[in-house]
């Protein structure tokens, strides 16, 4: 979703500095999230999330944090179409995937019971409770990094959560 208003801009502030009571809440709501969560797992939904939010600066930190814990290439050049690379992805992170676009896009159609049914058959509660977690958290992240501007450097990053 690239328009005028997204291309060459500076951030518009550094919302950790600025918020950093919220910033920092956030930060321990993201590491309570991901607790007792599969590493690898948690990146997918973060990437899956940034993709559909259209979010470049999160989308590049979780890939490449994915890369650097061992994720290989072809899973994550499948993220983005997941439901026809069925020999790419568990059934339960196809459940987790599922639930990361329902939640992202709660306003084109909810959480519907049979999707919701399916993650929970793949997590006990507790699992099911931080997923859902980290899809709030990542969210939150996009929506932080969008609105503020942020964007990634090929060189690396400058600031990390």
């Amino acid at each position: 979703m690239t328009n005028e208003n997204t291309v060459n801009r500076r951030p518009r502030l550094d919302f950790a500095e600025a918020a950093p009571t919220a910033f920092k809440a956030l930060i321990a709501f993201d590491a309570a999230a991901r607790q007792d969560l599969d590493p690898a797992l948690v990146e997918l939904v973060q990437i899956r999330a940034s993709q559909l939010n259209g979010c470049a600066y999160c989308l590049h930190m979780h890939t490449s944090d994915a890369r650097k814990a061992g994720e290989n290439e072809e899973r994550l050049h499948m993220i983005a179409v997941w439901r026809e690379a069925t020999g790419f992805f568990t059934e339960g992170e196809r459940a987790a995937l599922d639930l990361t676009e329902a939640v992202t896009l709660v306003s084109q159609g909810g959480v519907p019971d049979a999707l919701y049914a399916h993650a929970a058959a793949h997590f006990d509660e507790h699992q099911l409770a931080g997923l859902l977690a980290l899809i709030f958290t990542i969210n939150t992240w996009n929506r932080i990094a969008l609105s503020t501007a942020k964007a990634p450097s090929p060189q690396g990053r400058a600031v990390r959560r």
